[in-house]
């Protein structure tokens, strides 16, 4: 009897223990489901928004996955920022990163073809912040709208991440890809001097007062040579070029930007020029802008603008900026260069701006576009504002080019001829 009843018990503890570890195993494979409902979708997808609050702030920033970029609207309301996610998809967080301006009230919508929209979240009561907001929705696209702000400037965003399932695959996996041809640098201020190396090499003192980027050797005597084997202050510190501009005086105070990024862009240009641009030539020297101009000119390659002001506009001379924002400088080099010449006897006759789109036949190379940006912490009264060289309009810039080949090399390849935005490191 023993023997016949003793299996019988033995059976029923291997049921139970199977059943056991299955409800383990099924409870376990929980997890994967959950963190795979989980998927970013927004980053690097298509955007558009309402307004910005210039070309430094464009709606690409918040779903580029760098967060030291953003988006920045105009001083009104109602402001709107969408994102085609690609297809449709399950919602289920959304989440905000907002910078010091945010809105105190918005909705999130959702819509399958961007006309008719269904409100998945709303408040009157915004914080700002770092805001993750839970939510349940459905849609390819994703709207948020503002309709009050917190402040008087326009509404502003480091980043919209959009969480859920269902939409194709983003862009590199997730990574922040978008379709800006675009590295940058960002190089502190180093040091004033009446130097100028290109215009002036080797007469010390021979110059009005620039005030020095990047490289932290350059004076009047500096070349190739000595700029590769001297330090930079920039972001990556392997860009040992070195950048310059006549010195900014606030009532006759020398006053340094807080802000200095430069930009290499493959934009102005079409897409099929983009595709062949070459990287800059290792020693390229390179002047735009006026120090002599008597008036304004008519191009739009200098201009001043307000930082979080963009209602006061731009112009080629110095503008009132309101209490609370800075002054910025935007200064375009020419893209386009002769194949020959590092240099030319006017430092500017080697190359040129593009015409209708594509490069003239006297300069038939496409380079980097460099677009140099300076916030400067000044505001008020432009009467009180000169450079070194004069007045707003005369604003110029210097640049003496000491990228290691390699990297500029790669830079372009990478990042411009696929018209892809990196960042300071040459990656996405």
């Amino acid at each position: 009897m023993h023997s016949s009843r003793s299996p019988g018990r033995h059976s029923h503890r291997l049921i139970l223990l199977v059943a056991a570890v299955v409800t383990l195993i099924t409870s376990l494979s929980v997890i994967p489901a959950a963190t795979a409902a989980d998927t970013l979708l927004s980053r690097g997808r298509p955007v558009t928004a309402s307004s910005a609050e210039n070309v430094a702030f464009p709606a690409t920033a918040a779903v580029d996955g760098d967060p030291g970029t953003r988006w920045s609207s105009a001083f009104s309301d109602p402001q709107w920022i969408q994102v085609d996610l690609g297809s449709p998809a399950t919602i289920n967080r959304v989440v905000l990163d907002w910078e010091g301006a945010y809105a105190t009230a918005f909705t999130i919508q959702t819509s399958a073809d961007g006309a008719a929209w269904t409100t998945i979240h709303t408040t009157t009561a915004g914080t700002g912040g770092d805001q993750t907001l839970n939510v349940s929705g459905t849609g390819r696209y994703v709207r948020l709208t503002t309709t009050g702000r917190a402040t008087q400037y326009g509404v502003s965003l480091w980043e919209v991440q959009v969480y859920g399932t269902g939409a194709t695959p983003p862009p590199n996996g997730g990574g922040p890809v978008v379709r800006v041809a675009e590295f940058l640098a960002e190089c502190p201020f180093t040091h004033r001097l009446p130097d100028d190396p290109i215009i002036f090499p080797g007469l010390p003192g021979g110059s009005h007062m620039h005030s020095f980027f990047g490289n932290t050797s350059t004076d009047a005597h500096s070349d190739l040579t000595s700029l590769l084997n001297a330090d930079s202050t920039c972001s990556p510190r392997i860009d040992l070029s070195s950048y310059w501009v006549p010195t900014l005086y606030n009532d006759n105070v020398p006053v340094e930007p807080t802000g200095t990024t430069f930009y290499y862009l493959g934009e102005g240009v079409r897409d099929d020029v983009i595709a062949r641009t070459q990287p800059l030539p290792l020693g390229l020297r390179i002047v735009a802008g006026n120090a002599k101009a008597t008036q304004p000119d008519d191009t739009g390659n200098a201009r001043w603008s307000c930082l979080h002001a963009g209602h006061v506009g731009s112009s080629k001379n110095f503008v009132t900026c309101p209490a609370g924002t800075m002054l910025e400088s935007y200064l375009d080099f020419p893209q386009c260069w002769n194949g020959r010449d590092l240099d030319s006897a006017d430092h500017k006759s080697h190359m040129a701006y593009p015409v209708a789109g594509t490069c003239p036949a006297s300069h038939p190379v496409p380079v980097p576009k460099l677009r140099q940006v300076l916030r400067y912490p000044v505001n008020g009264d432009p009467a009180k504002f000169r450079l070194a060289s004069g007045p707003g309009f005369t604003m110029h810039g210097d640049f003496f080019n000491a990228w290691p080949e390699a990297e500029m090399e790669r830079r372009v390849r990478d990042c411009i001829r696929p018209i892809i935005k990196c960042g300071a490191d040459g990656h996405p």
